[in-house]
C-alpha cells in the first residue's frame, strides 16, 4: 500500500500574478532545488492566499495517486502544491506517458513540482516548459558563487562580506550553495553586533578561525612545508595528509609534481634571463606561494630541479601503473627535495 503524502502547513498572503502549473526542478545542487521550490510556493501563497502542500516520495509512490491528488479539490485551501521528490524514480518509461498527458492540460487549482538530483530529459520537459518552468540546479562556477556569497550574506543573514573574503570562503568550502549558506550563518553569528546594534563584517580572520581548511587545500599546503627544507616536518605533514585527512594519493602526488614543475620552471627561466613577471602566468605563480617558490628556486640549479622533476614524473607514472608503493615514492621525493634545499 502506498504511503500517504506528508502534509505541510497552510500559509496566507495577498493575491498576485499568474503562475506555472508545473515545474521540473532537478540537479545535484540540493540547496538550489529547495530555494527554487520555495520561490514557487511563496508566489502561489501571494496569489491564492492559502496553499495546501503535499510531498510525495517518487520511490514509494504511484503515478496515479500523485495525479489524482493534482486533480482532486482541496478541502482547506483554494490551491494545492504537490511536490514529488526523487521524481526520476516515479517518472519512468511506463508512467511517463501519464505525466505527459497531464502536462498537456494541467488543472488550474494545483501546481505539480517534479524534483530530484537525477532526471532524464525528454518530451515531458518540453510540455512542462509550455505551462511552467524547467530549472537545472547545477553547482555554480566559483566566480558566480563568490558574487552569491556577497549578496546572500547581506540578504539572508544581515551580514556584510567583501569579495576578497568571499573568495577565501569559496576556496575553502567549495562552490556549493548549501555549504556556503551554513558557513555564512556561522560566520555572521561569530561576527556579532557592534555597539550601534549593526552587524559586524565577516573578515578573513573569522573565516580562517571558524572555517576548516578543505582536504584539497591541506594537500596543497604540503608544498609550503616541503620548501622549508625540514625533512622531519615535511614527512610528518605528508603522513598526516594521507593517514589522518585521508586525502587521495593521486591528489597529493599531483601537488608534489606541480611543485617540481614550478621549481624547475623558475630556475630554468631565471637562468635564461627571464623576469618573474614573464614566468608567473605560464607557471601559475600567484599570491604568497609565488614568493616562497621563487626564494627556494634561487637556491637551486636547473640541473637539480630537472632531476627532481623527472623523479616526480617517474613516481607519478609508477603510482598510476600500480608499480611500487605510492606512499613510499612520495616519502623519497620529500627527502630528496629537502636535501637539495639544505
Amino acid at each position: 500500500m502506498a504511503k500517504k503524502p506528508a502534509k505541510v502547513e497552510v500559509e496566507s498572503v495577498a493575491a498576485g500574478d499568474a503562475l506555472p502549473r508545473m515545474a521540473i526542478i532537478t540537479g545535484p545542487e540540493s540547496y538550489m532545488r529547495t530555494m527554487e521550490t520555495q520561490k514557487i510556493r511563496d508566489a502561489l501563497v501571494k496569489k491564492h492566499g492559502e496553499v495546501e502542500t503535499f510531498v510525495f516520495d517518487g520511490g514509494s509512490s504511484q503515478a496515479v495517486e500523485v495525479l489524482d491528488e493534482c486533480r482532486s479539490f482541496g478541502l482547506m485551501a483554494t490551491h494545492k502544491l504537490i511536490i514529488v521528490d526523487n521524481a526520476a524514480e516515479l517518472v519512468k518509461e511506463h508512467s511517463r506517458p501519464l505525466f505527459e498527458k497531464y502536462a498537456e492540460q494541467p488543472v488550474e487549482s494545483a501546481t505539480l513540482i517534479l524534483r530530484g538530483e537525477k532526471w532524464f530529459a525528454g518530451k515531458l520537459d518540453k510540455l512542462v516548459d509550455k505551462v511552467g518552468v524547467v530549472v537545472k540546479c547545477e553547482e555554480p562556477a566559483p566566480a558566480v558563487a563568490i558574487d552569491w556569497v556577497v549578496t546572500h550574506a547581506k540578504k539572508a543573514h544581515k551580514a556584510s562580506i567583501d569579495k576578497e573574503t568571499a573568495t577565501v570562503l569559496v576556496n575553502r568550502v567549495g562552490a556549493t550553495y548549501g555549504k556556503l549558506d551554513t558557513e555564512i550563518a556561522k560566520l555572521a553569528a561569530a561576527a556579532g553586533m557592534n555597539d550601534a546594534g549593526e552587524a559586524n563584517a565577516i573578515t578573513r580572520q573569522l573565516v580562517a578561525q571558524f572555517v576548516g581548511v578543505s582536504r584539497e587545500e591541506e594537500a596543497w599546503n604540503i608544498q609550503k612545508t616541503l620548501l622549508t627544507g625540514n625533512p622531519d616536518a615535511a614527512l610528518q605533514h605528508l603522513r598526516h595528509i594521507l593517514d589522518v585527512s585521508r586525502q587521495p594519493t593521486p591528489v597529493v602526488m599531483y601537488a608534489m609534481l606541480d611543485l617540481a614543475r614550478k621549481l624547475h620552471g623558475v630556475t630554468a627561466g631565471l637562468k635564461a634571463g627571464a623576469n618573474l613577471f614573464q614566468l608567473a602566468k605560464p607557471l601559475k605563480l600567484w599570491g604568497q606561494s609565488q614568493e616562497v617558490i621563487v626564494q627556494a628556486a634561487r637556491r637551486l640549479q636547473p640541473a637539480q630541479t630537472l632531476a627532481f622533476y623527472q623523479s616526480a614524473v617517474e613516481a607519478d607514472v609508477r603510482s598510476k601503473s600500480g608499480l611500487g608503493e605510492a606512499d613510499r615514492s612520495m616519502e623519497m621525493l620529500v627527502v630528496k627535495l629537502c636535501r637539495m634545499l639544505r
